[in-house]
């Protein structure tokens, strides 16, 4: 018989915003252990963003989290020799993550600027529906829809 599950540990809240969503975000941003410059990179973000917007950065981020937020996605699974796409339901945790590792991953991709400018210019672009980010959980949705004649191969 298998133990029991292990309990998840919840977020510490963030120092500026008190929200663990942010302490998330941050904790997926930060490179080799480097914690309060991923907090700094995210605070000037949140600052660009109030000044470029005349918003508040918390709202603009939450936002563009919901805009990018995908609701399904495709698994490959092996089937008599053949690999399909396969649509399914994401756990709510995994959509957060999923969403997370988007965004960072677009805004490291923008050039030419500091962290902190690429981190802002890609959450306001997810807050407005555009950007690459938003683009990503559009394709995931269409890859989605195309193979939906795969569902019933779901377990």
């Amino acid at each position: 018989m298998r133990k029991a599950k292990a309990k998840k540990a919840p977020w510490a809240p963030d120092p500026r915003y008190s929200d663990p969503l942010v302490t998330r975000f941050v904790n997926t941003m930060m490179w080799e252990g480097k914690k309060s410059r991923a907090f700094t990179i995210f605070y000037d973000a949140m600052d660009i963003i109030e000044k470029q917007t005349k918003e508040k950065g918390l709202e603009v981020y939450k936002k563009a989290l919901n805009n990018v937020m995908p609701a399904v996605e495709v698994r490959s699974r092996r089937i008599g020799g053949a690999t399909f796409q396969i649509p399914a339901e994401i756990r709510p945790d995994r959509k957060i993550s999923v969403t997370m590792k988007w965004i960072i991953s677009y805004a490291r991709a923008r050039k030419g600027q500091s962290m902190a400018k690429k981190l802002a210019s890609e959450l306001i672009a997810a807050s407005k529906n555009e950007g690459n980010a938003v683009k990503k959980k559009e394709d995931t949705h269409k890859m989605a829809e195309a193979n939906k004649a795969f569902a019933h191969f779901r377990t």
